[in-house]
């Protein structure tokens, strides 16, 4: 049993990381990161779009994430590492789950696109 419901390709993958990296540079945008703040983010509704590392463990730790997800009609999709996760959202640390709560000026469209792809692969 895992938490990661899909595959999602390596291309897509990159897409997702550049965006990221992308709204984490833009001045008005707001990232939540870390296991409890993406948590509160979902429980909140206030999440756009939730990635995840592939490489957590124990795994349990995100087992309850797609499942609220789910629940709340929030996409989301993963990335390969938390180190990959963490330098896309430009921490210095590495992180196994981020909730993009505001992409920022002008990032809307992207964020459009990466959720369509995404509902494409589940």
């Amino acid at each position: 049993m895992s938490y990661i419901k899909f595959k999602i390709p390596d291309d897509l993958k990159n897409g997702i990381k550049s965006f990221l990296d992308k709204v984490a540079s833009t001045r008005d945008s707001k990232l939540r990161k870390g296991m409890n703040e993406v948590t509160k983010s979902i429980e909140r509704s206030l999440a756009k779009l939730v990635i995840m590392a592939e490489d957590v463990t124990p795994p349990e730790i995100l087992f309850h994430i797609p499942l609220l997800c789910e629940e709340k009609s929030i996409p989301f999709c993963y990335v390969s590492t938390k180190k990959e996760l963490g330098n896309s959202a430009r921490i210095n640390v590495a992180s196994s789950a981020i909730a993009i709560e505001n992409v920022g000026t002008g990032n809307d469209r992207e964020l459009e696109d990466i959720i369509k792809k995404v509902a494409a692969i589940k």
